[in-house]
């Protein structure tokens, strides 16, 4: 499966946890340590500007998403996930695959 996952923390942030002069409202020490957790589980992964995408199994992907939700729970007291996910069993390398089969038809 791959799974397109965004994470976004709100609320009572604890002190020192956003950096409010950095990019005002920025919170990208909390989707840092989002992504860290993404990067650091060895399963294949890309991060664009508004979503990071996982390709495996089932059980794994939604351990990985869950670590990066509670990851960014250290940044306020609430968290926010959207999640969107392409369950196709027997597949691998889609992550990829999907893209290439784009670009092709497009170049035809």
């Amino acid at each position: 499966m791959i799974v397109a996952f965004s994470l976004s923390p709100s609320g009572g942030a604890p002190a020192g946890s956003l950096d409010p002069d950095a990019h005002g409202d920025s919170v990208h020490d909390a989707v840092a340590a989002a992504v860290r957790v993404v990067r650091d589980s060895g399963l294949p992964n890309r991060t664009s500007s508004m979503f990071t995408e996982i390709e495996g199994e089932w059980d794994e992907v939604m351990a990985v998403v869950k670590a990066a939700t509670e990851a960014v729970g250290a940044f306020g007291s609430r968290v926010s996930l959207v999640l969107k996910a392409d369950i196709r069993p027997g597949r691998t390398g889609e992550l990829t695959g999907k893209v290439d089969r784009l670009e092709a038809a497009l170049d035809a």
